[in-house]
């Protein structure tokens, strides 16, 4: 299952992307917002991170208007790797490399078009579990620890 969330800023494309995760038949839950209107975007990148972090998600779908806050927001949580894109090349890689286990996309930076391109790649890719990319996330859980 995929966890998703947004705020008014990625409100548009966020329903563009569950209607498309729909007719795909690909189960999701949607952790809103659930309009357009105003509201706090850390709210909505916490209960997507809690989500991906216990287990009930296998991975998370933020949008806001850039992508940026709800990205930041989102990786205060331990165990979140948030990636902020808006090409296929780093939407590849952060999951070949990574290991992301959420994509935050702007829903004023990419079109609904690209940004539902960005999803499936980001959902098709798998972790390549290259030791070296492993260790480099080893290293990144380590700071988590330390601070």
């Amino acid at each position: 299952m995929i966890a998703v969330g947004c705020d008014h800023g990625g409100f548009e494309l966020k329903t563009a992307v569950l209607k498309h995760l729909y007719e795909k038949n690909i189960a999701y839950k949607d952790f809103g917002a659930y309009s357009s209107e105003s509201v706090d975007y850390p709210v909505y990148a916490k209960k997507v991170a809690d989500a991906v972090v216990s287990g009930e998600c296998e991975l998370g779908l933020l949008f806001c208007g850039t992508g940026i806050g709800i990205s930041i927001a989102a990786n205060k949580i331990k165990g979140v790797r948030a990636a902020c894109c808006s090409d296929n090349f780093s939407v590849e890689m952060t999951r070949l490399h990574n290991n992301a286990n959420i994509l935050c996309l702007g829903g004023r930076v990419v079109s609904a078009e690209k940004g539902i391109e960005l999803v499936d790649l980001f959902l098709s890719t798998p972790f390549s579990g290259d030791e070296r990319h492993q260790r480099r996330i080893d290293l990144i859980t380590a700071l988590e620890e330390n601070n």
